[in-house]
């Protein structure tokens, strides 16, 4: 084979460290570029946050308010604070931005979040707690506390007796399973006079007959208690038609009865799951001034970083010694740079949160003046092209980043979405129909309430043409039951 030498142009794209590092804290959540700015914080010894005495900004766990305060009219443009300048990079400038106002460290008296999580009963704790002070026999509570295990968070028995009779009988070989069912229903009796009413329930039918049966004797309880168990599927289904007939009452006792078992609680263990609550931090703050909707970052939101001051010395001094690679200079200038390079990058992160948040509110003025009928159409690509950036980087910016504004708070991804054509020859938001769908069935009459094809039809005269089945899917997003279903007595 003849060997050649050949020359061939090509082009690909090379991603620096910084640039990737740039993308990957663009992409994250503020709590996230917390929980990433500690860690650097811990292997860098040249990067340091400011002292909270001086003002610093947000750190993770601390008392970040949520809802925005007053502010003047026309505030201030934030600015920069200038870092700990080397005589050798003058030019440079480092700290990210952040609140330099002192802050109130009293504003407020609201509890731990750990310590209440930490302090709060479980359902098991609960059901023990009571199962301790019966007087029942160690064999019974030895019974009780299995059952107690079996339960599912909502308080429900997911598995029939045979099946934990299985499980039973593995450390039981010797007794007799027809002694052991026995004792394991005797057991469920017990659990099921337990608080909280239902506990212990196989179903949702017998959840909510439980409930009633620990009531006074009333003609409306004992109409409830026929309801549940005999014809739950045809409550479900509002058929208070048939109801009527079958149970030959009147409206009015079907109504009570109707709003006694709604009184009820379907799920009597939720009370006592463990909370999972999120947090949210807005990113940015919109406010209305004289000159229009201005949007300015959440100071209290944004890391304040700075070089240290000690290690920049050092490095100083071996610089003007003229120390070599060897005396440990080398790994300083690499992790001064690594902090620069952090520094610099979370500065342009909240620039460029600031940038499309305040397009966003600038093409979504009518939503904040009329809320969510008055949203219009967007595009990634409508902001990409308006600030001369990559449509994936607007993705990134506008994912788990959030927004308050008067009308709430917002991620502001809610501000895009798919669109509608109207007889007009323009487009309607899907968030705008959504909420016009819903303003609709508020409003309707309740024994007659409107068909998809009569809220598509109300909106063809309002010039939004939208199909049945589009209706459909919207009216499910929302959680709105179908005609039948909200068909009142």
């Amino acid at each position: 084979m003849k060997q050649t030498l050949q020359l061939r142009l090509s082009q690909h794209l090379a991603l620096t460290p910084q640039l990737q590092q740039s993308i990957r804290l663009l992409q994250l959540s503020t709590l996230e570029l917390n929980q990433e700015i500690e860690q650097f914080l811990h292997d860098n010894p040249l990067l340091e946050r400011e002292d909270s005495n001086d003002g610093a900004g947000f750190i993770p766990g601390g008392d970040a308010p949520i809802v925005p305060q007053a502010a003047p009219d026309d505030p201030p443009t934030p600015t920069y604070d200038e870092a700990y300048e080397l005589p050798s990079d003058s030019n440079w400038s480092g700290d990210a931005p952040g609140n330099h106002g002192p802050r109130d460290n009293n504003d407020g008296d609201d509890s731990d979040y750990a310590d209440i999580q930490a302090t709060a009963t479980s359902l098991r704790d609960h059901l023990s707690a009571q199962l301790g002070m019966t007087q029942l026999s160690e064999r019974d509570r030895s019974m009780v506390s299995f059952l107690i295990e079996a339960l599912d968070d909502d308080g429900y028995l997911g598995q029939n007796l045979e099946e934990l009779l299985d499980v039973l009988a593995e450390d039981h070989e010797d007794a007799d399973r027809e002694e052991l069912l026995e004792e394991l229903q005797i057991a469920l009796c017990h659990l099921q006079n337990f608080d909280p009413p239902g506990i212990g329930a196989r179903s949702p039918q017998e959840c909510l007959a439980l409930q009633l049966e620990g009531q006074p004797v009333t003609p409306v309880r004992d109409l409830a208690l026929t309801l549940v168990r005999k014809h739950l599927d045809l409550l479900a289904a509002r058929d208070f038609t048939k109801l009527k007939r079958v149970l030959r009452c009147d409206d009015d006792k079907l109504r009570c009865a109707h709003s006694l078992i709604c009184s009820l609680n379907p799920r009597p263990g939720a009370q006592y799951s463990p909370s999972d609550t999120r947090y949210i931090i807005p990113d940015v703050m919109v406010r209305k001034l004289r000159s229009g909707w201005t949007v300015t970052l959440n100071q209290d939101a944004m890391p304040r970083l700075r070089i240290n001051r000690l290690y920049a010395d050092i490095l100083q001094r071996s610089r003007g010694n003229g120390a070599s690679a060897g005396s440990g200079a080398a790994g300083l200038n690499s992790q001064l740079q690594e902090a620069k390079w952090l520094i610099k990058n979370v500065q342009q992160r909240f620039d460029t949160i600031l940038r499309v948040s305040q397009a966003i509110v600038d093409r979504q003025r009518q939503f904040f003046e009329h809320g969510e009928v008055a949203m219009r159409p967007l595009t990634l690509r409508e902001i990409a092209e308006a600030l001369g950036l990559h449509e994936s980087t607007i993705s990134r910016v506008t994912t788990q980043k959030f927004m308050a504004s008067p009308r709430g708070i917002f991620e502001l991804k809610y501000f895009f979405g798919s669109h509608v054509a109207t007889e007009a020859g323009g487009a309607a938001s899907s968030t705008a129909i959504r909420a016009l769908i819903k303003q609709l069935v508020g409003a309707e009459d309740r024994l007659k309430p409107l068909s998809d094809a009569r809220i598509a039809e109300i909106l063809g005269q309002q010039g939004i043409v939208v199909a049945r089945r589009t209706i459909a899917k919207y009216r499910e997003g929302l959680n709105i039951p179908p005609l039948n279903l909200r068909k009142s007595l």
